[in-house]
């Protein structure tokens, strides 16, 4: 079996040409006709294409410093089946064939990596996250509901004291995880050894009395090498995650990680927006999830539902799909729902998705509860019950001080 990637396509030009321009890109051909061009070297290693779908016209480009048209600008769907013989089973190289120069070519004012599917021999070599969504649940001792999270804010200048104090506060509300934000790696003011041995303190010395231990996501993004040191040293102090910036360090990166990590790995995607913000560039996410899982992430941000970001929520709610579905077999990743979350998040979400296979993260939405990080803590679990239960929203916030506080702090 070979590579087929799916593509969004716009162009002034026929579409069928345009798509043997994009299948010569990325295999055997260039701008000219080259004298090795041989029947037997296309037969074996050109791209084919599989389909070309006339969707809809514009009047304008998507993207400038295309080739132009007085006849408006056709948009398609473009399958191409990719064969496998010229990259092998390279994940790298897998992503230089389906998303490579095609984003540059003249002929093409929008262009937008759909989907790709891969043969099961990838699963050999690039086999789904150690951990996933059950080794999640099983170190964090949670199951048969979402993992309700939080994030360090502020998230940069926190002084040791008061993040100390932070730690201590969220461990003994109960909370089942903790994550750095992205911002924080190993800041000169706070160095990343210090904040893990603060952290673990904290969280060992509540789990002693208390049976929980949170699970905290420590941001060992860095360099190869320091991000090797920097796992080693969060096994060391027996934390159970790590995050890392996927599109910081590289997929390659993050594979490497996955090869030797002890630990569930948090995937971040800070830097997608660049990515997919135009719908006729880049890529969707349920390509980029599979490249992710690929990499060997655990768990993987999708944003939530009315968030911060722009991004609407019907993509928010295939995102989380998306990872829930398998590419092999057994291989999903947690989703890990962020951003303006709070309480009232849970209704929506759990109508929308069906699921509680899900982590669900709130950082202000918890920490800055008008009764304090505890009471956030508890109106995220109370709203999380009802929601499951069938519950309504507007009941429990007549019924719970925790919820009633958060809807009036939060629902604007």
């Amino acid at each position: 079996m070979n590579v087929v990637a799916t593509y969004l396509i716009e162009s002034a030009f026929d579409l069928h040409e345009v798509a043997q321009v994009m299948a010569g890109e990325q295999s055997t051909g260039t701008f000219v006709k080259l004298p090795g061009e041989t029947e037997s070297l296309h037969k074996h290693h050109a791209a084919k294409i599989i389909s070309v779908k006339q969707i809809s016209e514009v009047d304008n480009p998507s993207l400038p410093y295309g080739l132009s048209s007085n006849n408006g600008y056709r948009q398609a769907e473009v399958i191409i089946e990719y064969p496998i013989t010229n990259f092998g089973y390279s994940l790298p190289n897998l992503i230089t064939t389906v998303a490579g120069n095609l984003f540059e070519l003249r002929e093409l004012t929008g262009i937008r990596l759909i989907d790709f599917t891969v043969p099961t021999v990838f699963q050999e070599k690039y086999p789904a996250g150690r951990f996933g969504i059950s080794g999640t649940r099983h170190l964090a001792g949670v199951h048969e509901r979402p993992l309700f999270g939080t994030i360090i804010k502020p998230s940069v200048g926190l002084p040791k004291d008061e993040y100390r104090k932070m730690i201590r506060e969220f461990a003994e509300a109960g909370i089942d995880f903790i994550k750095d934000d992205e911002l924080t790696g190993n800041p000169l003011y706070f160095s990343f050894q210090d904040r893990v041995e603060i952290a673990m303190e904290e969280i060992n010395r509540v789990a002693m009395k208390t049976g929980k231990k949170t699970m905290y996501a420590f941001n060992i993004t860095d360099e190869i090498d320091q991000m090797r040191r920097n796992h080693d040293w969060v096994v060391q102090h027996e934390g159970t995650c790590v995050m890392v910036s996927i599109n910081s360090v590289g997929y390659g990166a993050v594979r490497h990680l996955a090869n030797y990590t002890e630990l569930p790995i948090h995937g971040h995607r800070n830097q997608w927006g660049a990515m997919t913000r135009h719908p006729m560039l880049g890529m969707s996410f349920t390509a980029y999830q599979k490249i992710c899982r690929l990499a060997g992430v655990d768990q993987l941000h999708t944003n939530g539902l009315d968030s911060k970001f722009a991004e609407p929520n019907v993509q928010v709610v295939k995102s989380i799909n998306d990872c829930l579905a398998p590419i092999f077999a057994d291989d999903a990743v947690m989703p890990v729902l962020s951003s303006a979350q709070w309480a009232g998040s849970a209704h929506p979400t759990y109508r929308a998705v069906g699921s509680t296979d899900l982590l669900h993260l709130a950082g202000g939405g918890i920490i800055a509860h008008p009764n304090g990080i505890r009471a956030g803590v508890d109106s995220f679990v109370e709203s999380w019950e009802a929601a499951v239960a069938g519950i309504p929203f507007e009941q429990l916030v007549k019924e719970s001080p925790v919820v009633r506080a958060a809807y009036e702090k939060f629902k604007k």
